[in-house]
C-alpha cells in the first residue's frame, strides 16, 4: 500500500528530498504523498525513507489503498523505465 503522510507533519521538509520516485510535495497544510507514485520505498530501499527520517512520525501506510509486493513493483518498473528494481529479503 502506498504511503500518506498523517496530521502530525510538521512541514520540515526532511522526507521529501528521501523520496527517489519524486511522490512527495508541500501541500497547504503538511506534505502530500502522491500513491500513483509511492512504492513504500521498494525498488529503492529496505524500508520506507520517508517514515525513517520524518522526526515526528507522520507517514504511515495508507489503509484505504492495499496494494501487493508485485503491484507496487511494477508500479516502481513504470516510474523506472529501463532499471532492476534493489530487491531486499521480505522480513517475517
Amino acid at each position: 500500500m502506498a504511503y500518506i503522510i498523517g496530521p502530525d507533519c510538521e512541514k520540515c521538509g526532511s522526507c521529501e528530498p528521501e523520496c527517489e520516485n519524486q511522490a512527495i510535495s508541500e501541500g497547504e497544510e503538511t506534505y502530500i504523498i502522491d500513491p500513483e507514485k509511492c512504492t513504500e520505498c521498494l525498488g529503492n530501499y529496505e524500508t520506507p525513507r520517508c517514515f525513517e527520517v520524518c522526526p515526528v512520525g507522520a507517514p504511515g501506510p495508507d489503509k484505504m489503498r492495499k496494494e501487493s509486493r508485485e503491484q507496487l513493483l511494477a508500479k516502481w518498473r513504470k516510474l523506472h523505465p529501463g532499471k532492476e528494481p534493489k530487491l531486499f529479503e521480505k522480513k517475517a
